[in-house]
């Protein structure tokens, strides 16, 4: 089942493209809702509760489908800042990039989410 929404499409939309134009220069609150907006896009796009996506401190949420896990840490993890992430959802970095740049904290085998990226391309 894919998450609540919490961040209204066209907000989260408007959020992703006013720090695709200058992600410097973007809001805390602009980057939290953006970030918040792709997250909740992934889980829609890639339902599940296999992989675990973290951007601390804006948020989480569980996607792909497979096996799931109920308690403590799951075994299938990616975390990374929210600039990273941001620019792998829009499509300014791929996953390759990113793991390369050590930009990436990823474990478990099912963890890789680059097939369902980017979330909302930017041009």
């Amino acid at each position: 089942m894919p998450p609540r929404r919490r961040i209204d499409p066209t907000a989260g939309r408007e959020a992703v493209l006013t720090w695709a134009l200058d992600p410097d220069a973007a809001t805390r609150p602009v980057t939290a809702t953006a970030v918040r907006y792709t997250l909740e896009e992934l889980g829609i796009q890639a339902p599940g509760r296999t992989v675990e996506v973290r951007v601390p401190p804006f948020g989480a949420v569980q996607c792909v489908a497979g096996p799931v896990h109920t308690r403590g840490t799951p075994p299938n993890v990616t975390e990374t800042d929210a600039a990273t992430w941001l620019r792998l959802a829009t499509g300014r970095l791929t996953w390759a990039e990113a793991a390369a740049g050590g930009k990436l904290r990823v474990s478990g085998q099912r963890a890789d989410v680059s097939a369902y990226l980017p979330i909302v391309p930017v041009i």
